[in-house]
């Protein structure tokens, strides 16, 4: 079996293999790569020694068996678990996406756990998982954004033949497989990347330290690194599309950036496998360029999450002002009617968090609805608070009902995140599990003192290191049996069926989109084609005028009656209804 490694700073490197050492002799074809031949076969452990330092784990090794510290192990590829030969196809203009975290989807935290509950997610009508990052981190538990080696999956949740069950028996089920991909950082234990080469520049920097080198010398072998990482989740764990992590810190400042490379590579493996593979990026900069077809200027990524559409709607739902909802809190309606019909809030304006004009326009008449994603949660905005609390430990069943119905018969693709279809009463907190005693205690410290700015007392923000803390966070699978739970969860299959069966909720038409509301009586309808839909926040019932278009209730969440031949509608408090011809 051929080994390499690119160590170009190094003056020797040997390896250690089933407990042999073998020396790498310099590759004559390509600089500062190191090759040998030995024999080993799937499990075999070994590790590079760098000028006698180490031994530390490959690069690019798809299995860290013992961490991010320990030894690599040969996968043999060709034996993991495959899907059907076409998994299934489904359009990103079609999609519904379900975003979920492998360790606390089940309380197990493994990939087969989750495999077993998959019948959830066929029974609700989503297309895709969106898997949060599964790359080797420190530790059992955390997020999975502090991964160290983007060519190996987590050993704890499954390690590589877990990934390939769960993707095969997603496809199984006529379910495509995204995963979350975090390009702009490692994490800071267990990175031993800056040992064999220029991984990390100085040129610039992040929240996160110095940056990712994507454009100062070396930064050639830095990129086919990370691009061969991603490719190789699509190609060989059969992965349907890439959710590419806070693109906005990517710092790069080559003529050709990195995004492009990835989107160009993307579509080149699409083309030659036949598959629809696709990126969605998550970004703060409300560029449109984002989306934008790389013909035509743009980086090409095919989509990305909506943020703006997202704290519009969350000031609708829940009246909070702080922090960067102060932009869409003061006509929150207005807001959410703006990004339904010009997708970002922040196109030019004024952003009173940033201290700055922020954005730039999308051509609404030239872009498809289906290039963002829209949703109530996601893993950001609710482990990012202070308790980790989502919508449903504050909103009545009715507004969660509301909620999903903007998101779902709303003009961007939806995404759901895990738990939210039934109101899920647990929480979603910010936990970690670093070895490192000093690396605890800061992250402990950091995660309080960030919150006391805000009026949190110390004792009242869960410690992150505590067991406790990701335990709290796991779903309570008997909650979906609970008549409550049950019943927002029937609601959301219906929106499910109601999109999948109504071309016109799938229209990727933004210019055809009409909004009107009302801020002081606080209703919101929209038309998508032929169907309308009527939301009311209000605890009041209110009377809407429609128009004469001889519409009829599709499905209400409160009972609600036909409207009359002048086409006013009553609509109770706290109800959501859609209606078609």
């Amino acid at each position: 079996m051929q080994f390499e490694v690119w160590a170009p700073l190094t003056g020797h490197v040997a390896m250690l293999l089933d407990g042999a050492t073998y020396d790498l002799a310099r590759d004559p074809d390509r600089d500062g790569w190191w090759t040998a031949e030995a024999p080993a076969a799937d499990g075999s452990r070994y590790g590079f020694l760098l000028d006698g330092e180490g031994p530390r784990p490959d690069p690019r090794g798809r299995r860290l068996p013992d961490g991010p510290d320990g030894l690599s192990a040969v996968v043999d590829l060709e034996a993991l678990a495959r899907g059907p030969a076409r998994p299934p196809h489904v359009r990103l203009q079609d999609a519904v996406l379900y975003e979920l975290h492998i360790g606390t989807f089940t309380p197990e935290g493994t990939f087969d756990a989750a495999a077993a509950r998959l019948g959830h997610l066929t029974s609700l009508g989503v297309t895709h998982v969106e898997l949060m990052p599964v790359c080797s981190f420190s530790g059992r538990h955390g997020w999975g954004y502090d991964g160290v080696a983007p060519w190996a999956v987590h050993e704890p949740y499954g390690g590589p033949a877990g990934l390939a069950r769960f993707t095969a028996a997603a496809h199984e089920a006529g379910l495509g497989v995204v995963l979350d991909v975090v390009h702009n950082h490692l994490g800071p234990s267990g990175n031993h990347l800056p040992a064999f080469g220029p991984y990390f520049t100085d040129t610039h920097h992040t929240p996160w330290g110095s940056a990712v080198n994507l454009d100062a010398a070396g930064s050639d072998e830095v990129r086919a690194y990370l691009l061969g990482s991603a490719l190789a989740w699509l190609r060989d764990y059969g992965i349907d599309g890439l959710r590419l992590d806070a693109v906005h810190a990517l710092a790069d400042d080559r003529a050709l950036t990195f995004l492009e490379e990835l989107s160009a590579a993307v579509d080149d493996l699409a083309a030659d496998t036949g598959r629809p593979l696709f990126l969605i990026a998550e970004s703060d900069r409300c560029d449109p360029r984002t989306t934008t077809p790389r013909a035509v200027g743009g980086l090409g990524l095919h989509a990305q999450w909506n943020d703006d559409f997202h704290h519009a709607l969350h000031c609708a739902l829940t009246g909070e002002s702080q922090a960067y909802y102060a932009d869409f809190a003061a006509a929150p309606l207005a807001a959410l009617a703006k990004t339904m019909t010009r997708v970002f809030f922040h196109d030019g304006t004024w952003s009173s968090f940033r201290g700055r004009t922020h954005g730039r326009p999308v051509d609404h008449r030239r872009t498809p609805a289906h290039r963002f994603l829209g949703y109530t949660q996601t893993h950001d905005q609710i482990g990012n608070r202070a308790l980790g609390d989502r919508l449903s430990a504050s909103l009545s069943p009715g507004l969660l009902a509301c909620a999903a119905t903007v998101a779902l018969t709303g003009p961007f693709v939806p995404m759901l995140f895990m738990g939210e279809e039934w109101g899920a009463r647990t929480p979603w907190q910010y936990f970690t599990d670093h070895q490192d005693p000093g690396l605890a205690e800061a992250v402990r410290s950091g995660r309080r003192r960030e919150f006391a700015a805000h009026g949190w007392k110390a004792e009242e923000v869960p410690d992150p290191q505590d067991p406790a803390t990701r335990d709290r966070s796991c779903l309570d699978w008997a909650e979906p049996e609970q008549a409550l739970h049950a019943r927002l969860l029937d609601w959301y299959r219906t929106l499910v069926s109601l999109r999948r069966t109504h071309h016109d909720l799938r229209d990727p038409d933004l210019a055809a989109v009409r909004v009107a509301h009302d801020e002081e009586r606080r209703w919101l309808t929209f038309r998508r084609g032929d169907v309308r839909v009527a939301v009311n926040l209000s605890p009041d019932p209110v009377t809407i005028a429609l128009g004469r278009n001889g519409v009829r209730v599709l499905a209400c969440w409160e009972p609600v009656d036909h409207p009359g031949p002048d086409g006013r509608i009553h609509v109770p408090g706290e109800t959501a209804v859609v209606l078609a011809p």
